[in-house]
């Protein structure tokens, strides 16, 4: 007799430059961690080694233009793989899997952003994602000005951080339009607030999947 091993559970952290999803991303893995389960941390672009190599396409400040719909194939084709290669397997073998960004980001930075059609990403989702999409998605949300700063702090800016403020206004915007229309799965938190409040919150929607996961 064979036993089935339960499906691990899929969260994404999104958000804008600067909200902190490196750092609440780090006490979400050692909460679940600690739960007893094994966790699989990736990121999108890349996650893979060819999606890394596809992601420093996407970052390079290069000479050659890189079109929005072009952005928007480049990044699908990296998530393609993260999810073929790295996520799915997870999930199956019952690991827990936290993203760093996954297609709501497309729909963000690619449409919100861009202002490519809509219809064209969550197409691209059907694609190379079908049914799966994460059980929660985390949105860590600060005013833009708020999030460039920090992010300025950090290093030198890549290509999309380049971007102009109402680039980034409109990635903002499309990024809560998505948590209203998903409220089941989406949830914001405001990062302007003390990290140590926001990561309180962030262990103790930890905490409620777990506790869900285990009834």
């Amino acid at each position: 007799m064979t036993s089935t091993v339960e499906r691990g559970r899929f969260i994404s952290v999104e958000g804008i430059e600067g909200v902190g999803k490196s750092s609440n991303i780090e006490v979400l893995v050692t909460h679940i961690e600690n739960a007893g389960y094994e966790v699989l941390t990736t990121r999108e672009p890349g996650g893979t080694p060819l999606a890394e190599d596809i992601r420093q396409l996407l970052m390079h400040r290069g000479d050659e233009p890189i079109s929005g719909v072009a952005e928007l194939l480049l990044m699908f084709a990296a998530r393609s793989l993260n999810v073929n290669n790295n996520i799915r397997p997870a999930l199956q073998a019952g690991k827990w899997v936290i993203c760093d960004r996954f297609t709501d980001s497309s729909r963000a930075y690619q449409s919100g952003g861009r202002g490519l059609p809509m219809d064209m990403v969550n197409q691209l989702a059907d694609w190379v994602h079908a049914d799966l999409w994460p059980d929660l998605t985390i949105l860590l949300d600060a005013p833009v000005e708020v999030g460039m700063a920090r992010a300025g702090n950090r290093s030198e800016p890549d290509r999309i951080e380049r971007e102009e403020h109402e680039f980034f206004a409109r990635v903002r915007e499309s990024y809560l339009q998505q948590a209203v229309a998903e409220p089941d799965r989406f949830v914001v938190l405001d990062t302007t607030r003390p990290l140590a409040a926001v990561q309180a919150d962030v262990v103790a929607l930890a905490q409620h999947l777990i506790e869900d996961n285990q009834h």
